[in-house]
This record gives C-alpha cells, sequence and structure tokens, in this order.
C-alpha cells in the first residue's frame, strides 16, 4: 500500500456497502454514479485489494472489503467522536446542569461555589439537590454529584476537587466529665454520637491508626442522618463525634471542640463524580475545574 486511504473515499465505500450499489450510493452523497465509482477505484488502488464485486444487477462486497468496511467503520467514528470532543472543549456551557451533594457539603460548600459559577456562565441553569443518600447518576439524571469519601463504585469516573479527612472531636465540657479515651476500644464506653449520612457505616466507625485500619462499635443516646444536628450536640457536650474536618474546623479553632485520639483518622477526600469523560460536555468539565479551583483555593488540609 503505497498511499493512506482518503477519508472521504472511506465515507463513500461506506454508503455504497449499505446501499449495495453506486446509484443509491450517489443518491444519498448528492453526487454522480460516475465519482462514486472513481473514489472507489482510488480507494482500491491506495489498499491494493478489490473491495466489491460488480455485475450489471448489483455489487457484492468482496471478503476485504468486508474486512474494510469494519476497519472504515470504525476509522469514521473515532474521527467523529475527536471532532464532537474538540467541539466541546471550546464551546460556552449552556442547558441544565443537575448536581447532587449531601446535606452538610451541600448546604455549606457547594452551594455558595454554584453561585459563583452561575455568575460566570450565565448560559447553565444550575439545579443542586441535597441527599442524604448516594444518588444514582444515570437512573436520576444527575450530570454531576459532588460527595465526601474515598469509596467510588468502579463504573464512575471521579476527580478530587480537596483533601480531606474525618476526625474525632469532643467538647471540653465533655471531655471533663466523662474522661478523655485513650484508645479506640475506649469509644465503646462513651456516647458516641452517631450519623446515618449517605456512605457512613452506622454505628461502626473505621478509622486508619498507627497500626493500620481499625474499627470500633459505637453507640450513645443521640443520633441523626443530619451532620449539622449531631455537630450541634457535639458543641453541647453531649458525646464524641466523628466528622469531616472541612466541617468541623472552625469549632476546633475557637476552642468549642478539641481532638479526640488525634493519631486516629478517616481519609474522606472530596471528589467529583460523573458517568462520561468531560471531553463530551462543555456544562460538566466547566463545573469541575470550577468546583476543584474553588476547593482548593479555599479548603486547604493541613498535613497534621
Amino acid at each position: 500500500m503505497n498511499n493512506l486511504p482518503n477519508l472521504e473515499d472511506l465515507n463513500v465505500f461506506v454508503h455504497v456497502v449499505r446501499r449495495s450499489g453506486f446509484a443509491s450510493a450517489a443518491s444519498e452523497l448528492g453526487m454522480s454514479t460516475a465519482f462514486i465509482s472513481k473514489r472507489i477505484r482510488l480507494l482500491e488502488q491506495n489498499l491494493g485489494v478489490r473491495l466489491l464485486h460488480r455485475t450489471t444487477r448489483r455489487v457484492s462486497v468482496s471478503e476485504d472489503g468486508e474486512r474494510v468496511y469494519q476497519w472504515a467503520l470504525r476509522i469514521l467514528d473515532s474521527v467523529q467522536r475527536m471532532g464532537d470532543e474538540v467541539s466541546a472543549l471550546h464551546r460556552e456551557p449552556s442547558g441544565q446542569l443537575r448536581i447532587a451533594s449531601s446535606l452538610g457539603l451541600g448546604r455549606r460548600f457547594v452551594a455558595p461555589a454554584l453561585s459563583e459559577l452561575a455568575a460566570r456562565h450565565p448560559q447553565l441553569d444550575i439545579r443542586l439537590d441535597v441527599q442524604d443518600r448516594l444518588v444514582d447518576l444515570l437512573d436520576e439524571g444527575f450530570d454531576l454529584d459532588v460527595r465526601v469519601g474515598n469509596e467510588i463504585s468502579p463504573h464512575l469516573i471521579a476527580k478530587p476537587l480537596a483533601r480531606n479527612r474525618r476526625v474525632l472531636c469532643a467538647a471540653p465540657a465533655y471531655l471533663e466529665r466523662r474522661g478523655t479515651p485513650r484508645s479506640l476500644a475506649e469509644l465503646a464506653g462513651h456516647d458516641c454520637l452517631v450519623i446515618k449520612e449517605r456512605d457512613h457505616p452506622f454505628g461502626v466507625w473505621h478509622l486508619q491508626g498507627p497500626g493500620g485500619e481499625e474499627s470500633v462499635k459505637v453507640t450513645g443516646p443521640l443520633s441523626s442522618n443530619h451532620g449539622e444536628v449531631v455537630h450541634q450536640w457535639c458543641i453541647d457536650g453531649r458525646g464524641i463525634l466523628l466528622r469531616s474536618w472541612w466541617d468541623v474546623h472552625d469549632s476546633l479553632a475557637d476552642g468549642r471542640l478539641q481532638r479526640v485520639l488525634p493519631e486516629y483518622q478517616q481519609p474522606a477526600d472530596i471528589w467529583a463524580v460523573y458517568t462520561a469523560p468531560l471531553a463530551g460536555s462543555a456544562k460538566v468539565r466547566v463545573a469541575v475545574e470550577f468546583l476543584r479551583q474553588y476547593f482548593t483555593e479555599r479548603y486547604s488540609l493541613p498535613d497534621a
């Protein structure tokens, strides 16, 4: 083969095969039959094979022609998808953008970020749904889920927005009254504030410590599916809380809460989760890039 096949010739060949004839393909493409015949001859010369068997009544595909036909379909499809993706990268994002998030993260952090995103891209119609459960992006029609936690289904695509971890904390009044636990096992004897929120295993805390991952079963007189409610109970001195750094760092900084067993933590980064490559959707790509910049600039995680 001296020359690479022309893409237009491959397209003509595909139409001839599909229509089983030159005249039908010429009519569909808006070309003359003679031009179609010429392009097929040039393609056969370039490839060095006979693609079609021609009779006065019909055109049939040779064995080599069938192989070239399958390759042509893949090549033309790839070229089309390349063009679609490049176009999407430079297209102004528009249309409805449906985003899901958890109750606390969504209200306190995602909502303000989306307010700025809407100001920058007025052609977007943004809808935020806050849920106390994981959503099914495809079945429920969401473009994007902003979530906390590192366990993400392999059939989804995830991009990190910010580093985060869950830490143990309690109010000074509680620790003065009940004492400070010295080991993870001692948590079983304390009042623990349990959250049933999205991916939290209810009543079981899995934490990383000096010896690797450990688990402890915890109980307490108060539990809720809303993290902000439990956060307030913790400030009120009602028990020990396992909560994301982004949620409790202000309370730790001003002394309303203090760390408990600081050598233990639970990795829980903030992720953008979606179902298809970003190059195929301008609105999702712009949203993910903006959220990543927004969270990185405002919520840096300390090393200790």
